[in-house]
């Protein structure tokens, strides 16, 4: 069984003492054999024992049974004792003796140890004892071993490896793989993301007596809808059933999974009347993954239904049901609705975690429900659960949006005399805070207070430092932040560089923000200009009166697939009306942005450019209304709009 250079480098060429002076093909793979990692108890770095910790008498019978000799069962007893006990070195021992004892070596004790190595998270051991089975001793690896073995390096993500190590020891064609190895096999590949191998290893395998079960297909579906690849898994569950080999629970599941995530949940709920067809019953994981399809598309309501449906099919709902409903009511500003689901899980037995508090109090002070918050930290402490910094933070954060970072100090120090330790948010949130409140002096001792305290600055926090710093005119400072943030390697994200684009548009430095503005689109990284940007450019420009530059920089925003908002519109408008003469109502630049946009198809900022022409009694070209408006644009919105103009008209 030749071995892969590539395998080899992976493998320190470290001969041990439970190795001998013989070599197979494998013998290239060997590190230090029984030898558990620094971090382990029990380590080979002592000099090795002469004499076994175990009696000799229990060997001293000599008679042999047959092909075993007495005393063999009290070895294998010896290796599973210390293979459960992850005790590699007595293991080594036991092996040394057996050798010289010329004992026979059973494959059942080979596995023992490979999987004592696979919750040891040592796998590349585990290679090498395999490797070393038949010439060192004289026992042939069957497919059990072979399976084992690639589980336990399947289990630790070394995909690639794992594929190695099959094609490897299958090129020896000492024994034929069985269902469980092309299993494994086509996890690895779909782990990988080799799909369309995983897919041909599946066809290939009636070809070599296998015949596929429920785990070869659940796998490769999994990997196909990761993959987006949504119908061939959807097709193969029909193949499935004609084959003979009926879906699990299990195997729905992965599906319903693949089509929620995808927002397709007419499809994911057809699949579960299938379900019901083949006897399959769902499962709190179906539950779920239905609950947290319906709250990805805002249906939050349905969510609820569905939740009070699990219940009365006597499936219990755990933390992620609850977690996943208040954290979607909480999303769309229902955090009282979230509260109600907390009182509801708590009737029901089930007591709110620290996930539950801390979204709940979140959502409430972002609601300007400060009360009611504040209710329900007190009641968090009455029932024992104890806060994190997670809860804090959220505290912290709500009393910073509630203009007292006063307060929020005291819950800080309150924070770390239970132990919590604050992070990178909760200093954000307790900086902002004082930004808000016009205390930008605290604001700067909270960043220093961070270094004296070792605490790394991240992205965040020179978001918002930065932006601080240039909202009460501090640019000097806010640049010399800059430059520690860049260099620091750490990347300015688009809250960042609009932050100091704004600061410099501010100041009257508008040049010095295009150049920042240039430098930000010639960065490879996530920190690509929105709206807000472009919004901050085109006002500090059009407030120069330089209107063509700004509507330069209006086609590249096009350009870049960076729609304009109302905000966008309302610049322009201004500009046109105050800094033209003789000045214009803008109602031409809007019909021609219209019809931009309709090429581009972007139906969602037309529509919210009609209704703001609409509000604002500006009219569209007829040409304009009949080829965009009537196909394109939303009709509620546009009739709400219509009607609107006609209230105000008329009030």
């Amino acid at each position: 069984m030749p071995v892969p250079s590539s395998i080899r480098t992976r493998l320190r060429l470290n001969l041990s003492p439970f190795q001998s002076h013989s070599h197979t093909n494998f013998s290239l793979l060997t590190v230090s054999s029984f030898k558990t990692s620094p971090n382990q108890t029990n380590t080979e770095q002592e000099d090795p024992i002469e004499e076994p910790p175990f009696p000799d008498h229990l060997f001293k019978s000599p008679p042999k049974l047959g092909s075993y000799k007495l005393g063999d069962s009290t070895f294998y007893s010896l290796i599973e004792n210390y293979a459960n006990s992850r005790d590699f070195r007595s293991l080594h021992e036991v092996f040394n003796r057996m050798k010289r004892e010329r004992r026979v070596f059973t494959e059942k004790s080979f596995i023992l140890v490979f999987k004592a190595y696979g919750k040891a998270h040592l796998p590349e051991k585990a290679v090498d004892l395999f490797s070393r089975m038949v010439e060192e001793f004289q026992c042939t690896p069957t497919v059990r071993s072979f399976n084992c073995v690639l589980n336990v390096v399947i289990q630790e993500g070394m995909y690639s490896f794992a594929l190695e190590f099959y094609n490897d020891v299958l090129s020896g064609k000492s024994f034929s793989p069985n269902v469980l190895s092309f299993n494994l096999v086509i996890k690895a590949m779909c782990k990988l993301g080799l799909i369309d191998g995983a897919i041909q290893l599946f066809r290939e395998m009636p070809l070599r007596k296998c015949v596929p079960d429920g785990f070869t297909y659940c796998t490769l579906m999994d990997g196909l809808c990761k993959e987006d690849r949504i119908d061939e898994a959807v097709l193969l569950l029909d193949e499935m059933q004609i084959e003979g080999c009926f879906p699990s629970s299990v195997t729905f599941n992965v599906l319903i999974n693949g089509l929620c995530k995808k927002g397709k949940l007419g499809r994911a709920g057809k699949l579960v009347e299938n379900m019901l067809l083949k006897g399959c019953v769902p499962n709190e994981v179906t539950y779920n993954t239905l609950i947290h399809g319906l709250c990805l598309k805002g249906k939050l309501d349905e969510a609820i239904s569905l939740l009070d449906r699990m219940v009365l099919n006597k499936c219990v709902p755990n933390d992620v049901t609850y977690g996943t409903i208040i954290n979607g009511l909480v999303k769309q500003g229902r955090a009282v609705d979230g509260v109600g689901v907390m009182v509801s899980m708590e009737e029901r037995g089930r007591h709110a975690n620290e996930f539950v508090y801390s979204t709940l109090i979140s959502g409430l002070f972002k609601e300007g429900k400060s009360e009611e918050a504040m209710k329900l930290w007190k009641e968090m402490s009455q029932t024992g659960c104890k806060p994190n910094t997670v809860v804090f933070s959220a505290l912290i954060d709500g009393f910073c949006r509630e203009g007292k970072p006063d307060e929020a100090r005291d819950i800080l120090s309150e924070m770390v005399k239970n132990g919590c330790m604050p992070n990178a948010f909760t200093y954000s949130s307790l900086m902002r805070g004082y930004f808000k409140t016009g205390n930008s002096h605290k604001a700067i001792l909270v960043w220093k207070e961070m270094a004296d305290n070792n605490y790394m600055h991240n992205e965040v926090c020179y978001s918002v430092i930065i932006s601080g710093l240039c909202e009460v005119g501090k640019l000097k400072d806010a640049m010399m932040v800059w430059q520690q943030m860049l260099g620091r390697g750490c990347k300015p994200d688009v809250v960042t560089y609009s932050s100091m684009i704004h600061g410099l548009c501010n100041a009257g430095s508008v040049k010095q923000g295009l150049k920042l503005f240039n430098e930000m689109l010639c960065q490879e990284s996530a920190a690509i200009p929105d709206v807000i940007t472009y919004n901050i450019l085109f006002h500090a420009l059009c407030k120069q009166s330089n209107i063509s530059h700004a509507i330069d920089l209006l086609n590249n925003m096009l350009e870049q697939g960076c729609d304009p908002d109302l905000v966008t519109c309302n610049i322009f408008l201004q500009a046109l009306r105050e800094k033209l003469n003789p000045p214009q109502d803008g109602s031409q630049f809007l019909d021609e942005l219209v019809i931009r946009l309709h090429k581009r198809q972007r139906t969602d900022a037309i529509s919210k450019i009609v209704e703001l022409m609409l509000q604002k009694f500006l009219p569209l070209k007829a040409s304009t209304w009949e080829k965009v408006v009537q196909a394109l644009c939303k009709p509620r919105k546009v009739r709400a709009a219509i009607d609107n103009c006609w209230t105000d008209l008329f009030s």
